[in-house]
């Protein structure tokens, strides 16, 4: 067991962070963008346990590189701007200020 394993574990911890709060932040906003990142959160998310499960039973670097690029994916997901003020911490747990839009239509 190396120190490779705790980097894998931390990478998956972001990795299922960074979705839940796409689902949040969705959940709050209503906006495409945000399901779009939520749904493909799934898939990534899925990606890094293959990833973290190659850490552990087989190749370190290609585990580990696996995780690297779900955290990349995860990252180019185009979604719309819906903080104006907060503070960093704010934006980190995924609190916005923004109300439900129901009726604003994406083209």
């Amino acid at each position: 067991m190396t120190y490779l394993i705790g980097v894998a574990v931390l990478g998956v911890i972001a990795i299922f962070f960074l979705w839940f709060r796409d689902i949040r932040l969705f959940l709050a906003t209503i906006r495409p963008g945000y399901r779009r990142a939520a749904y493909r959160g799934v898939l990534y998310s899925a990606l890094a346990l293959v990833g973290f499960f190659f850490t552990i039973y087989g190749d370190e670097l290609i585990g580990l590189g696996l995780i690297l690029a779900a955290l990349y994916l995860q990252g180019r997901i185009t979604r719309e701007q819906v903080w104006t003020g907060e503070s960093t911490i704010e934006r980190f747990f995924g609190s916005c200020g923004c109300k439900k839009d129901k009726g604003t239509k994406e083209k």
